[in-house]
């Protein structure tokens, strides 16, 4: 059994500290050698998580809006969407941004604890697998700025391992974060819009082209948003969202 407690502890002791530098040691252990689980430390033999701490996920498989991926009772297309659809057509999420997921990921981006990439984009990919598969995958971009500050994008890790895991074309020079915007946490939704209004540019041409965007974390959808709006202005015909977590309202 795991012991809850002290996951619970020492996952926040982890939130706690402060940026470092990416912890390629813990990559390569976890991902070449036997390992304990990321969560409580118990043994998961070839496995990033335990038997007990994997089926403890909080999944993200209610019914749900198909575009925006907001859990309703009927699993049909929300209000919000039918009234203020967005750019993009479709969203797949894999868990609900809740405990221990948001501490993993948190301990992921700003820690740089890259054993979560893999498990992330392993578990997306077997969620994907019975999805139609998208032309080209785009991660999320960094502004150069961030780039050099976190040491590497989050999105950009989990889309590799995805795209390696199901056979697909990454992307990575598609997209831009055309000048560097504030952080989006703690603004409300209209802030946030304008925080982003022109922030991606869009180097090919897509016509036609079905495409995948990928990130971490959807919270209100609208970094998301206004990347499925460019890559749309370049061409494409169809943009769905695929995300690790999804951030869910009251």
């Amino acid at each position: 059994m795991c012991p809850s407690l002290d996951l619970k502890t020492r996952i926040i002791f982890c939130q706690r500290q402060g940026p470092q530098l990416i912890d390629i040691s813990s990559f390569f252990k976890h991902t070449l050698l036997p390992q304990n689980c990321l969560l409580c430390g118990d043994m998961a033999h070839d496995q990033a998580l335990c038997h007990h701490c994997l089926d403890h996920l909080p999944w993200h498989d209610t019914l749900a809006c198909p575009v925006c991926a907001l859990p309703n009772p009927a699993g049909e297309l929300c209000g919000s969407c039918l009234t203020h659809p967005p750019a993009f057509d479709a969203t797949v999420a894999l868990l609900d941004f809740e405990f221990p997921v948001n501490a993993l990921l948190r301990r992921y981006k700003y820690a740089g604890f890259l054993p979560v990439a893999e498990l992330m984009g392993r578990l997306l990919a077997d969620k994907l697998i019975d999805r139609p598969r998208p032309d080209l995958v785009i991660p999320m971009p960094l502004h150069p700025t961030r780039l050099r500050e976190r040491g590497f994008n989050q999105a950009v890790e989990i889309a590799r391992v995805v795209c390696t895991q199901m056979g697909l074309s990454l992307a990575l020079q598609a997209s831009t974060r055309a000048r560097p915007t504030p952080p989006q946490a703690g603004l409300v939704l209209t802030e946030r819009k304008k925080n982003l209004r022109g922030a991606f540019t869009c180097q090919m041409d897509l016509s036609g082209q079905r495409v995948a965007l990928m990130d971490d974390v959807m919270t209100t959808g609208t970094s998301l948003d206004e990347l499925a709006r460019c890559v749309k202005k370049a061409g494409a015909a169809q943009v769905e969202c695929w995300v690790a977590a999804r951030t869910l309202r009251d």
